[in-house]
């Protein structure tokens, strides 16, 4: 294996000259610049990425933390960041934190010790406090932090306006919603923007709101108490597409049929939506934008670059599939 000592002797230079030449810092003149690559080249010199990071504190990695890998919503979002990354020689580090505080806190130093460039996460523990001390460059994904940290979502309460609006379009007339955690910004905006379409409905009873905790098992449950106790209900509005799956399968399970006695509706637009029988109608999130987005801001916070907009809202779309009537039905 070569060392930047057996390059140094080869090109008949120092040390130091196959460091400056390696790192572009000081002076060397182009003959011997020339000279130096050409042995680089010839013994298939691989610089030793740690040491440079650590001389240069910089390690050309970036880090992903999300709350949950299982879920398809956070690999598909990773694929669009990867993608920009790789394409600027970055390297994606990605790490699954169960949305607990302290694998989020544990995570931060690691990235800190190891002069990681930056980090786009997904949370909803951390403070602006902790972050702004940690002194790393950070995007936020999906979930909105502060606004001095950048973010990249959508409009989630017009989302969840606009998947009720569909259901009440197609001829439903009792509307239930299974919701995500409590603490989780983006379940909470569906579930205002569900609210504000249905509160004022003479039918609508706070008993027809269940939290499926972004569980496919759990919201499968909580929707099999809530069909037996509401048979009327005749649609439901799940606040992400695995629930959506969820609710599918409880329906299923009493032997409602979709869409005719029960008409579901998820968000995300996962690409699981469309291998589901039937496939899941769904407001759909520009994923892979979201993640392209989110990783140029990241590359323009460490390259010094000005950040114009610091929060995009993104557009969603619905995503018509099987578990909903068409409209007029």
């Amino acid at each position: 294996m070569s060392t930047i000592k057996k390059v140094a002797e080869e090109a008949k230079v120092s040390v130091a000259t196959v460091s400056r030449v390696l790192n572009s810092t000081g002076y060397v003149n182009e003959e011997t610049r020339k000279k130096v690559l050409k042995v680089i080249k010839e013994l298939d010199y691989k610089p030793n990425s740690v040491a440079r990071s650590l001389f240069k504190k910089q390690s050309m990695t970036i880090a992903l933390i999300v709350p949950n890998i299982t879920n398809p919503f956070f690999p598909e979002v990773a694929r669009a960041i990867e993608d920009v990354l790789s394409s600027k020689d970055y390297t994606l580090i990605l790490c699954n934190s169960d949305d607990n505080s302290e694998k989020e806190k544990k995570y931060f130093e690691v990235m800190k010790q190891k002069y990681v460039d930056g980090v786009i996460v997904v949370t909803s523990t951390l403070t602006p406090q902790y972050i702004e001390e940690k002194g790393i460059p950070i995007v936020a994904v999906d979930r909105f932090i502060d606004p001095a940290i950048p973010c990249v979502s959508v409009n989630n309460i017009e989302g969840a306006k606009r998947a009720v609006q569909y259901l009440k379009s197609t001829g439903c007339k009792k509307i239930a919603h299974i919701r995500g955690p409590k603490n989780i910004t983006s379940a909470e905006d569906r579930y205002l923007g569900y609210l504000n379409e249905v509160e004022s409905e003479s039918w609508f009873e706070t008993d027809y709101v269940r939290c499926g905790n972004f569980n496919i098992e759990q919201t499968t449950e909580e929707t099999r108490k809530l069909l037996n106790e509401n048979p009327d209900i005749d649609g439901i509005f799940a606040g992400n597409d695995l629930m959506a799956v969820g609710v599918i399968k409880a329906a299923m399970q009493l032997g409602k049929k979709i869409p005719e006695d029960l008409s579901v509706i998820g968000f995300d637009g996962i690409s699981l939506c469309k291998m589901t029988n039937p496939e899941i109608t769904t407001i759909a999130q520009p994923i892979y934008e979201i993640g392209s987005v989110a990783a140029q801001t990241l590359l323009d916070l460490i390259e010094g670059r000005v950040i114009e907009k610091k929060h995009h809202q993104l557009e969603v779309t619905i995503n018509k599939g099987q578990s909903t009537k068409t409209r007029g039905e």
